[in-house]
């Protein structure tokens, strides 16, 4: 029915279609009036006029709803109002309380209508709003995205330039400095590559960490080492944490692949992310070596254990290295607050 209502006034562009339905509505009204004479006490002339003017302001628009006031007064006016064709008191009467009736109906008919003309109006332009705003976000996260492709491609543009410059060095302390640079900006690119999703969401933690470690495991060329995850689901780091967070993981692993590893051809390393009462735990642990005897990880001239610490200091986080029964294990507590809230999550 609501359908139905929303195409009121029908066939707005076949004027002679609808004033030809109209005459039949009130030939109609005529015969039904005339059928029901003999039925009807005297005084009633217009008891079938009614609603043919009603369905003719409904379903045409006022101006049919006057042609078929107008015919029918005529009719109610000439046949059943006596006597016959005059105009005395009563008739005038009459006619006057029809024409009242009538032109409220009209009006009333057309009220409808042009509310309802207005709310399909407001409804085209909402619909259109909302086209326009999908295409706006579409546009909005294709420009994010392409954003965060070129920010990761620079980063790993500068590191393969560092590579390059590596290769024309002699002396081994600067061009290990080099390569692990390089590497570290090759890991970041690859961080802020995967930091977002598609739609612009954030990439929950588990999610995030499983596209880094892949990353890393499969640059290594080491086939014979895996890297498994345990982590809790939806656990989402706000953006300015969780890229230290991937960058320490990153260091730990690589840490892991080229000590825990040096000269062992299989192993395995776990990564492991669990909420805790206060805390988020991470760990990143392997079963080789373990860390060399009277290790200090506080006062060692390890790069890649310096940058961590450096991080786990700017996160509010507590970094722990230890050996374990089998191999050694870097233990990451964050703060909550490094969670991202609900309007941190989106674009």
């Amino acid at each position: 029915m609501s359908r139905f209502t929303e195409r009121l006034p029908l066939l707005p562009d076949q004027p002679l279609v609808r004033h030809t339905v109209t005459l039949a509505l009130c030939l109609f009204a005529l015969w039904m009036r005339w059928a029901l004479d003999g039925i009807l006490p005297p005084g009633y002339p217009f008891v079938s006029f009614f609603p043919a003017v009603i369905v003719s302001s409904f379903l045409f628009g006022p101006r049919c709803g006057i042609v078929a006031a107008v015919v029918c007064g005529l009719f109610a006016w000439y046949v059943f109002i006596p006597p016959r064709g005059a105009f005395d008191r009563g008739t005038i009467t009459a006619m006057l309380f029809y024409t009242g009736v009538v032109t409220v109906d009209i009006w009333l008919v057309h009220l409808m209508q042009a509310s309802n003309a207005r709310l399909l109006a407001a409804r085209e332009d909402v619909r259109q709003l909302a086209e326009e705003r999908g295409h706006l976000v579409e546009r909005a996260e294709l420009l994010f995205q392409e954003m965060q492709h070129r920010v990761g491609n620079n980063l790993q543009m500068v590191g393969a330039v560092l590579s390059l410059q590596m290769r024309g060095l002699t002396e081994p302390t600067a061009r290990r400095a080099l390569s692990d640079a390089a590497a570290r900006l090759q890991i970041i690119g690859t961080i802020q590559r995967q930091l977002y999703r598609q739609d612009g969401q954030l990439v929950p933690l588990d999610g995030f960490l499983a596209e880094v470690s892949g990353k890393i495991m499969a640059s290594s060329a080491r086939p014979g080492i895996t890297c498994s995850l345990e982590a809790e689901r939806d656990i989402v780091l706000r953006p300015d944490s969780a890229v230290p967070v991937a960058l320490i993981v990153s260091e730990a692993i690589a840490n892991a692949l080229e000590h825990g590893f040096a000269d062992r051809a299989a192993g395995s390393i776990a990564l492991r992310v669990e909420r805790r009462r206060d805390t988020i735990m991470l760990s990143v642990a392997d079963d080789g070596h373990g860390l060399p005897p009277g290790l200090d990880p506080a006062a060692t001239d390890s790069i890649g254990l310096r940058i961590s610490r450096v991080l786990s200091q700017q996160l509010g986080a507590e970094m722990s290295l230890e050996n374990r029964e089998s191999g050694a294990c870097m233990t990451l507590h964050l703060p909550l607050s490094r969670l991202a809230e609900p309007s941190d999550q989106a674009l």
